[in-house]
């Protein structure tokens, strides 16, 4: 009998170090379960703990991190340099008495501090610009090679910042006799995505590598339908990229005794929560969720499920403390990706109030809004496209529309008066809503991308 055919080989590029990745996660393991052989090539974060190497995940699921630029092996001054702001937080001499009454005329030592220090403000802001255009060449070059050596049949490349090493596998691939497909994985929008609109560089090289990039790849998926849409409208693409939503893993809905949002914030079941699980960070919605909660019933808190950076965390405190509800306020730290649903099913209603600030979040369809149907929690969505659609569809709660906290404090209160019916909605339709029927159209697209032909698939 003939030998077996080997299993086709994918290389997963993603630009952290893939430990909640939790997309990343569940398409290589959906991969490995069809039959391939999967390789996660990601990078080192070593002040996280997690140091450059390769880690078997499962059975022909490994997870390679390659070695992270680190400056401060070669130059521990510009380390600090571009870490931290020089002269933030010094007082300025204060200025000497007379001068002028009209207009005191600072001493020419003030002026020469005003000066060095904005000096030095601007070149730490060059300098961690720099730092991060080198880091990310580092891991561009560094996975290419990991990736080469890899020998894959398909390189997966999770948003454009994987692009280029994924175009490098793929050349030096078919240099080396191997027909390398390219599969593009769209988290985000890419290039309207929540970032300073001071850059210059960084967003021309972002539109040229797409559109080098994206009409050439042997197949395309993304998040949310509006993205599909903008994708194909962008680059002419002849179908729409396939819609692969970031949805839960099957599983048992969770019971509302199984949630530790009341235990971990220390309520009592005659509490009511407005749950949030994710990352803490800004336009989420959560200072705006602050601002609604004056407006609702004394009994009504906020429990925050999930991480944040230390400076916006000390933000959101404060702006508890600015709305006079410091005491409805919990930070109850984070659990594991896949009992983020469990946790949060203690919760009497869910806040997804993505900002728009950028085009990217108000085409979102954040995973959030899954996990929170999962954890059978009604819905109290911001007024966006694809979350309305899905909300609205569902059953699943209320959307408001307004900036007002007035509004939201009163589509929650809608809510809270009444929720029995879209919690029972909520875990009628998570069973439907899982990972594994979303995986279906990602493997049909390998499959397709694999023989070479491009099928059609509605993004809707």
């Amino acid at each position: 009998m003939p030998e077996p055919a080997p299993a086709p080989r994918v290389a997963v590029l993603v630009h952290n170090d893939a430990a909640n990745d939790s997309r990343v996660l569940k398409e290589s393991a959906s991969l490995r379960g069809a039959g391939m052989r999967v390789r996660i090539i990601a990078v080192e974060r070593r002040l996280k703990g997690h140091a450059a190497g390769i880690t078997e995940l499962a059975e022909h699921l490994d997870l390679q991190r390659v070695p992270e630029f680190a400056l401060e092996r070669i130059a521990p001054r510009l380390t600090r340099l571009t870490r931290r702001p020089a002269g933030d937080g010094t007082p300025a001499p204060a200025p000497a008495a007379g001068g002028g009454a009209d207009r005191p005329v600072p001493p020419p030592s003030r002026i020469r501090d005003v000066a060095v220090r904005t000096g030095m403000r601007i070149a730490a802001d060059l300098g961690r610009r720099a730092y991060r255009t080198v880091e990310l060449g580092t891991w561009w070059w560094r996975s290419a090679r990991a990736g080469h050596a890899f020998a894959p049949q398909v390189v997966h490349a999770n948003d454009t910042n994987a692009l280029v090493p994924a175009l490098a596998i793929q050349l030096l691939g078919r240099q080396a006799g191997r027909d390398v497909r390219l599969v593009l994985d769209s988290h985000e929008l890419w290039r309207h995505r929540n970032v300073p609109e001071h850059r210059l560089l960084a967003p021309l090289l972002d539109a040229l590598v797409e559109h080098l990039a994206v009409p050439r790849a042997d197949a395309v998926m993304t998040v949310s339908p509006s993205i599909a849409a903008w994708l194909q409208r962008t680059y002419a693409l002849p179908e729409p990229p396939v819609l692969v939503r970031n949805v839960p893993v099957a599983g048992p809905v969770p019971e509302r005794s199984q949630g530790v949002l009341r235990e971990r914030a220390g309520l009592s079941s005659s509490d009511r929560v407005i749950a949030y699980g994710g990352r803490i960070t800004t336009s989420r919605g959560i200072e705006e969720t602050l601002a609604a909660l004056p407006h609702l019933p004394p009994d009504v808190h906020l429990v925050l499920l999930g991480y944040g950076e230390e400076d916006y965390l000390a933000r959101v405190q404060e702006a508890a403390r600015a709305a006079g509800v410091t005491g409805r306020l919990h930070l109850v730290g984070a659990v594991a990706p896949d009992q983020v649903s469990t946790a949060l099913a203690d919760g009497d209603v869910a806040v997804v109030h993505v900002q728009p600030v950028c085009l990217s979040y108000r085409y979102a369809l954040p995973n959030k809004l899954f996990e929170s149907i999962r954890a059978g929690l009604p819905i109290a969505a911001a007024d966006l496209p694809d979350m309305r659609a899905v909300v609205e569809e569902l059953g699943v709660g209320e959307v408001f529309a307004s900036e007002d906290p007035r509004e939201l404090a009163a589509a929650l209160l809608r809510i809270l008066e009444h929720p029995e019916t879209y919690r029972a909605r909520a875990r009628a339709v998570a069973p439907e809503l899982t990972w594994e029927h979303e995986a279906e159209r990602m493997l049909e697209a390998y499959r397709r991308a694999m023989a070479g032909t491009r099928g059609t698939e509605d993004p809707a």
